[in-house]
Formats: structure tokens, C-alpha cells, sequence
């Protein structure tokens, strides 16, 4: 299998510390508002990784719930963003992080992405936490300022590992992160925040530095090292997380430990709109809810992701939606016509097996889901492959593509003309009556129109003319 791994900026052969048990930590959500679509792309990508491991490895794979610690401001300023929702709803933080992060496995579902090993919740791990930073300090790491204890970033030779030096040394107060007069370097950042004097948060913890919350940076690293050990083989996350969360993340989790944290960093890019890239903080924001709401089921948006790769941008647009739905109930309906063929039946065979390995191929190559989705279309349409082999095909390729490729295909709306309709209830009444000349007087009338009319347990079913 062949993964591009960000810090090598290069695809590498991947090879797992341990082929019994991959280990895998993918930054989950900060649980304060929905998420959106972007934010879901991610997830998705993830998924596609998590199983195309399954296929040769067992996986841990673990995912954090930030559910306090991230602030609005990469400059660790600002407030948190679990309080600005509280504020915003007039709920207290605790029920805002159970109502969204309860939200998003429903999206998360939704979209068949294949639930963690580990759900890693920020607030159930603060002594874990609490003693990476004890750890950091105690090796000459961290200095105190008025608002936190500051990793210093200065004293880690190997503070641009992932992105390189020209990005940190062009690094200017004010660019993402601002100089405040008490940091030592503008990349310095907070491992744990003391709370305002003025006011009391509702999310606190007693520290030995005082009365805080942590960083949101220090979060991952802490619950990643818990469940996963010193040296993950994969990290997951959007682009947006290079620069500066996962740039952290290295710099802290290896001056504690002083080993290597991550082998493989795998990042998925951004969805964006013709105006830019989707965000909530940009007004931008397209939810699971909303495509529903306009038509949609979940898995055409999946189905849209998997036509693009995850390391290039995907635009969105109602109308590539419109594609991609369409695209899918295509599928289904050959899946569907295959399987009732078969007899419920797939046969596998050297012909179905070497399709199978021409997908499995795709996905190993830096997880290529346009071509195994091309492949798939391939083996579906292809006359050396029987219904059978065909449906044996498809039940592999589907535990990958989660595309419920065998549901059939919801019928077409018939959009009814008025007289059509008017027709209809005139003969609802006729054979309420019991007149069956005028019920078939009108069946004519119907079928002049170009419908046709059926009589159903459930009432009348009517189809327009092919």
C-alpha cells in the first residue's frame, strides 16, 4: 500500500510497526456546532483509509472529541469555542457538547464512515493532560505568562518537521499567530489556559499551575499517546491542520517522550465553493440536514467525495449533487437487476477475482477512489463478467465504496397534471360508487393523456407513458 505522507512530501510504501495492529489517530470534531460538509469530506476520506487497512491489517483506529480547549483564535486568544456556543444557545457548554457531538455520529452514520475503535472525549482525559504538560516542564519546555504555561518552541530543534523552514522563519506576528508582548516566539502556544479572574468558565480544572483548561493542541497529543503509544503509525486530519495544530502536536509529543510521533501524516483538502473553501466562521456552512432537505441522500454526497481525491480540492455545487445522485441510482439499478439475475447469488471466480484485485489495486495506491470507482463502473458494464460474478464484485467493492450499492432505487416522482389529477379523483369516486363503465371511461381519459392508471391495496398508482 502506497500513502503520501505529508512529511516526506512524497507517496511511501507503507509499513506498519506491527502487522497484527495498525494504529491510527484521526482529529475528530470540536462539538459546537454542526459540522459541515467540508468537515465531513475529511471523515469520509478517513473512512476509505480505515478500511482499505482492514483489508490487510488489523486497525486501531482512535478519534478525539474536542469538547473544550479550542479557541476561535490560533493565536490562543479569544474565547472557547464550547463557551461561544453556550452563549450563543443559551445552554450551558456541557449540553451543547452532548447535543452536537450527538448530531454529528448521526451525520457521521449517515455517510456509512465506519465508527473508531476509541471515541476520545478532550474532558475525560484532563489528568492525562495535565501530566504531559508536568512533563514538559519538568524538561525545561514550558515558561508561564499571565494567561497560561507556553510551550517554547524555540527549544525544539525539529519544530518545522512538517512544514518545512521557510514556512515557520516567514512565521510574522499578526499572519496566524499574534506577538503578544509575554511570548518568546510568535509560534509559541498555550499547553494550558488559566481562567479569567473576572469571570468563572463553566469548563475548569484544577492544575498544578492554577484554575485553567487546556490547549487545544496539547488534547491530541495527551489522548493519541493514551490509547496508542509514543509512536502512531498514521495521523489523519484536513490540510488546514498542518501548519500549525499538527506542527504542535509533533513539537510537544516529542520533546516529552523523545521518540518519533507519527511515521505516516495523511491529509485530506478542503471542499470548496466557487467563493472559497467551506467554513462556519466564512458563513459558508452546508450541513448533512440541508442536502436532505433538498433531496438528497446522504450517500450521493459520498458518492461526490469518492469521484474526487482526497488530496485534491473538491468544488461543490447542487448541480455536480445532481450528478452524483444520478450517477448512484444507475448503479443500484444495475446492482439490483444483477442480483435478482443471480438469484441473490455471487460467484467468485478467476474473472471476478481479478476485478476485484484491479479495485483493491486503486485503493492501495494512495487510496485512489475516482479509479476504483472507474473500475467499478468497468466491471458492472463488462460482457466477460456474469450476473453472478458481477454481484460478488460489487459485495467486495461496497466494503470499501459504502455505497449500499444493492438498495433499490427509489422510484421516479410522476409529476401529475392538473386534469390528469382531476381524472384520478373522478374515478376514485366512480369506483367508490361502484359505476365500473365511468371507472373505465376514465381509465381511457387517463390513458389518452398519456397515463396509465393501477388499482393497489393502497388506492391508485398512476405512471406516465415511456
Amino acid at each position: 500500500m502506497q500513502l503520501y505522507n505529508t512529511a516526506s512530501h512524497r507517496k511511501e510504501t507503507f509499513t506498519p510497526q506491527n502487522v497484527n495492529q495498525v494504529t491510527m489517530y484521526c482529529c475528530g470534531p470540536t462539538v459546537y456546532n454542526f459540522a459541515h460538509i467540508g468537515n465531513l469530506r475529511t471523515y469520509i476520506f478517513e473512512d476509505l483509509l480505515a478500511r482499505t487497512i482492514r483489508l490487510q491489517y488489523p486497525l486501531k483506529h482512535v478519534m478525539n472529541v474536542t469538547d473544550v480547549g479550542h479557541l476561535v483564535s490560533d493565536a490562543d486568544d479569544g474565547e472557547d469555542k464550547m463557551e461561544l456556543g453556550a452563549a450563543r444557545e443559551g445552554k450551558t457548554a456541557w449540553e451543547i457538547a452532548k447535543f452536537y457531538e450527538t448530531k454529528f455520529w448521526q451525520d457521521y452514520d449517515a455517510l456509512h464512515c465506519t465508527r473508531p475503535t476509541v471515541i476520545s472525549r478532550a474532558t475525560a482525559h484532563i489528568p492525562e493532560m495535565i501530566a504531559l504538560v508536568k512533563t514538559l516542564e519538568e524538561k525545561g519546555y514550558t515558561y508561564r505568562t499571565s494567561d497560561g504555561i507556553y510551550y517554547d518552541t524555540s527549544k525544539f530543534p525539529r519544530y518545522d518537521a512538517l512544514v518545512g523552514h521557510a514556512h515557520i522563519s516567514g512565521l510574522q506576528g499578526g499572519a496566524r499567530v499574534e506577538m503578544s508582548d509575554e511570548k518568546r516566539n510568535p509560534t509559541d502556544f498555550a499547553l494550558w489556559k488559566f481562567s479569567p479572574k473576572d469571570k468563572k468558565r463553566q469548563m475548569e480544572w484544577d492544575s498544578p499551575w492554577g484554575v485553567g483548561f487546556p490547549g487545544w493542541h496539547i488534547e491530541c497529543s495527551a489522548m493519541a499517546m493514551k490509547y496508542l503509544g509514543h509512536t502512531l503509525d498514521i495521523h489523519c486530519g484536513g490540510i488546514d491542520h498542518v501548519t500549525i495544530h499538527h506542527t504542535n502536536e509533533i513539537a510537544q509529543s516529542e520533546a516529552a517522550t523523545g521518540q518519533k510521533y507519527v511515521n505516516y501524516w495523511v491529509h485530506g483538502e478542503f471542499l470548496i465553493l466557487r467563493s472559497g473553501k467551506m467554513s462556519k466562521s466564512g458563513g459558508t456552512f452546508g450541513t448533512v440536514d440541508v442536502l436532505k432537505e433538498k433531496g438528497y441522500e446522504p450517500l450521493a454526497y459520498r458518492y461526490l467525495c469518492l469521484g474526487a481525491h482526497y488530496r485534491t480540492q473538491l468544488e461543490f455545487s447542487y448541480e455536480s449533487m445532481d450528478s452524483a445522485a444520478k450517477s448512484l441510482k444507475n448503479l443500484r439499478t444495475l446492482a439490483c437487476g444483477y442480483l435478482k439475475e443471480a438469484a441473490d447469488k455471487g460467484t467468485q471466480t478467476e474473472n471476478s477475482r481479478a476485478w476485484k484485485d484491479k479495485f483493491t489495486a486503486a485503493m492501495q495506491d494512495d487510496l485512489n477512489a475516482p479509479k476504483a470507482l472507474a473500475v467499478t463502473w468497468e466491471a458492472v458494464r463488462s460482457g466477460d463478467l456474469s450476473a453472478a460474478e458481477k454481484v460478488d464484485f460489487l459485495r467486495f467493492a461496497d466494503t470499501i465504496l459504502a455505497l449500499d450499492v444493492f438498495k433499490a432505487p427509489a422510484p421516479e416522482k410522476v409529476e401529475i397534471p392538473a386534469e390528469v389529477a382531476a381524472l384520478l379523483e373522478q374515478r376514485k369516486a366512480a369506483r367508490a360508487a361502484k359505476d365500473w363503465a365511468k371507472s373505465d371511461e376514465l381509465r381511457a381519459a387517463i390513458a389518452a393523456a398519456g397515463y396509465t392508471v393501477k388499482d393497489t391495496p393502497q388506492g391508485q398508482t398512476v405512471e406516465k407513458h415511456a
